[in-house]
């Protein structure tokens, strides 16, 4: 078939909530608690019926039983979506309290096993088990969402084919999972590799055009490979169905701050690449320095390297997000995000998952440090 073929019903763009460009949207993926010992606990059954009308929009199951979806509505400005998540993470931390359990946010939680995961019985998820088998009761990882919208499909192409060079300094920054089972990894981000043995994932290629996305996607859908598009779980997509371009690589963040600080950069990124083309496009066209770049941002978090493909050499991390952070400027000050933007610095000063590493030298080990993971939740 070629990339001509018929848009079928799941491609049609639709405008975003506002019908203004770069607006955004926050998912996170959060983990349910037993705070009696601070392992996950396989509840979602018991929480989603018990939800208050204002969450109930806003909170849905997902792969696992001990993990839920909070996801806000759509804003014109990071700052009102801020104070979006942080009603609705409040809103969660008091309708969990009712039911003994807890929430936090990190890539993985520290010491959980995967004979302990126990699949959603959502019907979605159900069909994720019956594609992946056992793969899908591999331990849960938990990831932060950021959609832009972006009024015209093309435009959407042309914005996730580029943000595709930034993708490994926004999982740089935004890493914070460095255990798993109970050992320390080495990795700054444990979930990406756990999350690589799912298919479907890892930076897309290029598509040339819309037409050329879906029909690489209705080609699958044909073949009964997926059901339908968003069993596609890449780094970054277009979303038809929210007129929006979704970015998934980044790790859950322990604090709505610290997603709202990725948020903030993800818009000015989109709006940046859309109006200015920045991203080297030597970069773009190499999948080898791409797929590395991903690694290295993984395991090393920001105090790693990554590559330039144009002079052949390692840069820091740092480095690079001083450069974005000046080109990006202008773009705050029009999207009136420079507040929020401002807390990528901390991320980089600070980075999360040596935050992690440090809690879980305290004296009560892994399960303190999960503690403190659900004390920062709201």
């Amino acid at each position: 078939m070629s990339a001509a073929v018929t848009r079928t019903a799941w491609s049609q763009w639709s405008p975003h909530a506002s019908g203004s460009e770069y607006t955004v949207g926050i998912e996170e993926e959060v983990m349910l608690l037993h705070p009696h010992d601070w392992s996950l606990a396989q509840q979602i059954d018991r929480v989603l019926p018990t939800l208050p009308p204002e969450l109930t929009d806003h909170v849905t199951s997902e792969t696992h039983r001990s993990a839920l979806e909070l996801a806000t509505g759509v804003h014109p400005r990071v700052g009102e979506a801020q104070r979006e998540l942080e009603g609705l993470r409040d809103a969660l931390e008091t309708s969990l309290t009712v039911l003994g359990l807890r929430a936090a946010g990190a890539g993985t939680h520290p010491f959980a096993v995967w004979q302990d995961t126990v699949v959603s019985p959502d019907s979605r998820y159900q069909a994720v088990y019956g594609s992946m088998r056992e793969l899908a009761r591999r331990e849960p990882t938990f990831a932060v969402h950021v959609h832009v919208g972006i009024r015209d499909a093309e435009n959407a192409i042309v914005v996730a084919g580029r943000l595709r060079a930034h993708l490994p300094v926004l999982l740089a920054l935004s890493a914070n999972s460095p255990f798993w089972q109970g050992r320390d990894t080495g990795l700054a981000s444990a979930r990406t590799p756990l999350f690589q043995a799912f298919p479907r994932v890892g930076i897309p290629r290029a598509f040339a055009s819309y037409a050329d996305y879906v029909a690489a996607v209705d080609m699958l859908i044909h073949c009964d490979a997926i059901s339908e598009p968003t069993m596609l779980w890449w780094d970054v997509r277009p979303q038809p169905r929210f007129g929006t371009v979704e970015v998934r690589i980044m790790d859950a963040q322990t604090t709505a701050a610290d997603s709202i600080a990725l948020c903030a950069l993800v818009q000015c990124l989109a709006r940046l690449e859309a109006e200015e083309a920045f991203a080297s496009d030597v970069l773009l066209d190499s999948a080898e320095a791409l797929a590395e770049n991903r690694f290295l941002a993984a395991r090393d978090g920001c105090s790693g390297e990554l590559i330039d493909a144009d002079d052949w050499r390692r840069v820091p991390v740092r480095t690079i997000v001083a450069e974005l952070l000046e080109a990006c400027h202008p773009h705050a000050q029009d999207l009136g995000c420079e507040a929020e933007l401002e807390g990528v610095g901390d991320l980089l000063a600070h980075p999360r998952a040596t935050r992690q590493l440090v809690g879980a030298r305290g004296a009560h080990r892994l399960p303190g440090l999960v503690r403190e993971l659900a004390e920062a939740f709201v």
